[in-house]
Formats: C-alpha cells, sequence, structure tokens
C-alpha cells in the first residue's frame, strides 16, 4: 500500500505539483507551513524551490524570525528576489536597509518592489526621503517624499494617506492645502476605524449583548503587524544596548521597529519631548495605544525646550517648499512636482 501511494504521487505531472505548492505558498500563515512541505522528500523540496513557486509567496511564508537570521534564510530570500517575488524585494530590502545597514543595495530592493506598485515599500521610501535616513539631514528630499508617500496613499496604504494629510496640513514639501490635508486625515481615520468593524460584528454576535462602542479595543486595528516590522523589532530588541551606545534611537511606537540611522532624525513629541516617532503614522498608532495617557501636561512641559530642537525646523524653515505651483494627485499620480 505504501508503495501504491508513493506510485501514485510519482505519477503526478510536475505542473500539477507546482500549482499545489503554488497554492501553499502563497496562502501559508508561517513558514514552517511552507518549509516543512519542502522536507517531505527530494522532489518536492526541488519543485518547492522552482521560481514560479517562490514568486508567489506571501509575507507570511517569508516572516523569518530575527533569532533565526543566518545564511541560509539570507539565501532563501534572494532565491525569491531572483524569482520576482515583490514582497520579498521589500523584505529584505527593510533587512538589509536598517538591520545589515547596507543603505544601498536595501534602497534599491524597495525602490524594485515600489516599481511594482507595492504601497508598504513606496511608503518606506518615502519615510526614507522625508527623514534623510542613511545621510545627513540636508539629505532630505521631501517633494520625492511627498510624491513616493502620495503614490502610497493612492493605492490605499493608510499610514500613507495619513502622512499626506499633514503634509498637506503642514505646507510639508508641498504647497499647503488645510481642506483637502484635513479630508485625508478624516479618510485615514475611516478606513482604521471600518479595519475593525468585522471584529466588533463577530463580537456583538458571539457575545449576544449590546456594549458601547467606544469601550471597544480599537487597538485591534494595529493587529496585522508587517513581517518585516515585527522582525526589526526582535532584531533591535536583541542590540538594543548597541543603538543606545551610539546616541541612535529607536522609534517609540512598539510595533514599528526602525531606528535612527544618524543622531536626532527622528521627531520627539512636542508635548513631553520624551518619545520620538520616525513618522506621524506611529505618532498617531502609539497616541491611541498608550501615549495619550503618559504624555505630560501642557503645565509641565510648556516653555521647556526640546533638545533636538534643530529637527523641527521643518515646519517653518528650509524644509518647506515655497512656490506657486499647485500640487495635485490624479489617477494615482502626483502632478505639479518635477522629479
Amino acid at each position: 500500500m505504501k508503495k501504491l501511494r508513493s506510485d501514485l504521487f510519482e505519477s503526478l505531472h510536475d505542473d500539477i505539483v507546482i500549482c499545489i505548492l503554488c497554492k501553499l505558498s502563497s496562502t501559508a500563515s508561517s513558514p514552517s507551513d511552507f518549509i516543512s512541505v519542502l522536507h517531505t522528500c527530494k522532489r518536492m523540496n526541488k519543485l518547492g524551490l522552482h521560481p514560479l513557486v517562490l514568486s508567489k509567496s506571501c509575507s507570511e511564508t517569508l516572516a523569518i524570525r530575527a533569532k533565526n537570521w543566518c545564511e541560509e534564510a539570507h539565501r532563501f530570500l534572494k532565491l525569491c528576489v531572483n524569482s520576482g517575488n515583490t514582497e520579498a524585494n521589500y523584505i529584505l530590502g527593510m533587512i538589509r536597509f536598517y538591520c545589515l545597514q547596507n543603505r544601498t543595495s536595501g534602497a534599491s530592493l524597495m525602490a524594485k518592489a515600489a516599481v511594482r506598485s507595492h504601497a508598504p515599500a513606496l511608503y518606506s521610501l518615502a519615510l526614507i526621503q522625508f527623514n534623510g535616513s542613511g545621510g545627513l539631514k540636508n539629505d532630505k528630499d521631501l517633494r520625492a517624499g511627498f510624491a513616493l508617500c502620495a503614490r502610497s496613499a493612492f493605492l490605499g496604504h493608510v499610514n500613507a494617506i495619513r502622512e499626506l494629510g499633514h503634509c498637506l496640513q503642514d505646507g510639508y514639501g508641498v504647497r499647503k492645502n488645510l481642506t483637502e490635508g484635513r479630508r485625508l486625515l478624516v479618510q485615514a481615520n475611516a478606513r482604521e476605524v471600518a479595519s475593525v468593524l468585522p471584529i466588533l460584528e463577530n463580537k456583538l454576535f458571539n457575545e449576544n449583548k449590546l456594549f458601547n462602542v467606544y469601550e471597544f479595543n480599537f487597538n485591534r486595528i494595529n493587529e496585522h503587524i508587517h513581517p518585516v516590522n515585527r522582525f526589526m523589532v526582535e532584531w533591535f530588541g536583541l542590540r538594543e544596548k548597541g543603538l543606545s551606545g551610539q546616541g541612535l534611537r529607536m522609534c517609540s511606537y512598539k510595533e514599528c521597529g526602525r531606528p535612527e540611522t544618524r543622531r536626532n532624525e527622528f521627531r520627539r513629541c512636542s508635548g513631553c519631548g520624551k518619545v520620538n516617532y520616525c513618522s506621524r503614522g506611529c505618532q498617531a498608532h502609539d497616541w491611541r495605544v498608550h501615549h495619550k495617557v503618559e504624555c505630560a501636561p501642557i503645565e509641565v512641559w510648556m516653555g521647556h525646550t526640546v533638545d533636538d530642537v534643530e529637527e523641527e525646523d521643518n515646519m517653518n524653515g528650509d524644509d518647506r517648499f515655497v512656490g506657486d505651483r499647485t500640487v495635485g494627485i490624479v489617477d494615482g499620480e502626483v502632478v505639479g512636482i518635477d522629479m
């Protein structure tokens, strides 16, 4: 009977097995779901590493843990990149840029993902441009950051929509437009609330009782964290002393994982000056989760000087784009900006 079953498997054409493996790699909930199948037999291992299978791998299939990082894991991600996997380009790009400090290679991989309209990659590149990550403060390119952020927002990335709204409200890298900025901020909040409505509906159905909607734990908005952010949180959590020794800080939103690439790269909270963020999106998430109850009241911080005040000149100093050309978004493209 065992021999018969083996013969039945061997009789399957390679194309059928590859099709099944493509479905598995695109829907797996963890790397082990996929890797365990590759260990079944030599044929399965060979077909599992077929470029078509690797090109379909989803982010959870590529969700390598930082504690398990090794040359074999790096090689597997490179195989996926060479197979044309957009998600692998983004994940390996982030790891190389922030964790391995290979800025050029990391940015190049993220750019390849961005060209294929990968919203998180576009947003990450926008933050690199806004913060001047990997270079000096003068290396910031606010107009390029705005253009990348606008494209990511058009693709539905909520944090990009929020960042874009603040840019328009503050005139940060773009001509100020309070009305449009406010509209985008409302849209970002509405999308976040809409994302938890299915959870809320399920809770009401299962518990069969009414409760105050404001008592619902809207922190669940952040339940799905991208695997590369989980990787960076774990990676730098194991190496936190090395960062602090260089005078660098992590983004205070615990589920982001981005570190500073130079001193005073991130902006501090204007209220307490004790926390710092790589973006407006992280600031909004962290405020909702816990910082709103930790931030010092206005009586405490009013009149005090924030240590990195030089980083705040983006609102009124040289960072602001001044011009009489209007900027808009038409069919996902930014118009009125020369790139």
